[in-house]
């Protein structure tokens, strides 16, 4: 009982902390949904060079893309006339950050983290667009077949006519939380489980085994393959860090994870060419590794600064009410979510 006591209870602090900044960012999200369209993005990133590459980086760091809308714009750009490197430019630095995900990482993280990751999300795309623009040749078209088959048909893709407040309210509190409220919850359970189960010898004595460098390579291990949110795998970095976790190994995370998984590397691969593909990857590998040694060599603190930052933070009575109101939000979210999927299962039996 005991147990579930404190799993219970660490997923609420959890959620206290980190409601006031999230519900801010999906404010600020759905403001930038409604100012910076795919369209938009469009327009300025459909031409050669390196400058399209540069502004597909800068462009991606805040802008608010569910992951499924990611490829298809990108594709797009291609299709438009954007060279591959400003497409896996974009492709590289939109996923690993967001307005939504910055303020949660300052919530949970520190300001340092905070700041260091859109920094190094633009840095990624910019040397990934570079990289690709050298091993490819742009001469070559992609297909109508081939940017048919990776429309998205989320929400987030789809053209909203209604008036701009409404606009907002919906992007910002409907359709994000159903984008990311069902791994966000799930990444909040999971960090309160291993606060509770997994001991903090185990994990530094796992660490002390390996060495810094090679936490760093299981953390890239296990982020490559599958996709995670950039907001929701802040508190699983959050916990991993108060376990013993270096800073620089769970950077590692939070950037292959949501950069990079088997779908879009598959996807690539068929739009974009091998060599293109490859590309993609090597650069998130590399700017990860890279990344985390430079915060580990300086930053050297940064460790025991979060740990302090997480734990010493009281939720105040406020932080109590907006904490219900962002379950509310994330648990509807997940509802319509699945509701949705189950509709469009019936319609297509």
């Amino acid at each position: 009982m005991d147990v579930v006591v404190g799993i219970a209870v660490d997923f609420w602090h959890t959620l206290t902390v980190m409601s006031p900044y999230l519900l801010f960012g999906f404010a600020i999200a759905g403001v930038l949904s409604v100012f910076i369209s795919p369209a938009f993005v469009e327009t300025h990133l459909g031409k050669r060079g390196i400058w399209p590459i540069v502004k597909a980086s800068l462009f991606g760091v805040p802008l608010p893309l569910c992951s499924c809308g990611v490829i298809p714009v990108a594709v797009s750009l291609r299709k438009h006339g954007a060279s591959r490197g400003a497409s896996v430019s974009f492709l590289l630095s939109t996923p690993q950050t967001g307005v939504d995900s910055f303020l949660v990482t300052w919530s949970l993280l520190g300001p340092v983290f905070a700041v260091f990751r859109p920094v190094i999300a633009f840095v990624t795309g910019l040397i990934g667009g570079v990289a690709v623009q050298a091993v490819t040749d742009d001469r070559e078209e992609v297909s109508e077949q081939e940017s048919g088959e990776s429309k998205c048909q989320d929400q987030c893709c789809r053209e909203d006519h209604a008036p701009g407040i409404l606009r907002i309210i919906r992007y910002g509190f409907v359709t994000l939380p159903e984008d990311i409220g069902r791994p966000m919850l799930a990444g909040i359970f999971i960090a309160a489980l291993i606060a509770a189960f997994v001991p903090e010898d185990f994990v530094i004595e796992g660490v002390d085994a390996v060495g810094p460098f090679g936490t760093m390579l299981i953390m890239m291990v296990l982020g490559i393959p599958v996709y995670v949110c950039a907001t929701a795998s802040v508190p699983l970095a959050a916990i991993m860090i108060a376990k013993g976790i270096s800073p620089g190994a769970v950077l590692v995370f939070l950037m292959t994870g949501p950069a990079t998984n088997a779908a879009a590397f598959a996807t690539i691969w068929k739009i974009m060419g091998g060599r293109t593909a490859i590309a993609y990857l090597l650069t998130v590998i590399v700017c990860a590794l890279g990344s985390g040694l430079l915060l580990d060599a300086f930053f050297p603190g940064l460790g025991v600064s979060v740990q302090e930052h997480f734990h010493e933070m009281s939720p105040s009575a406020m932080s109590h009410v907006l904490a219900v109101a962002l379950l509310v939000i994330l648990g509807l979210g997940v509802f319509r979510k699945m509701k949705g999927g189950k509709s469009a299962e019936d319609r297509g039996g």
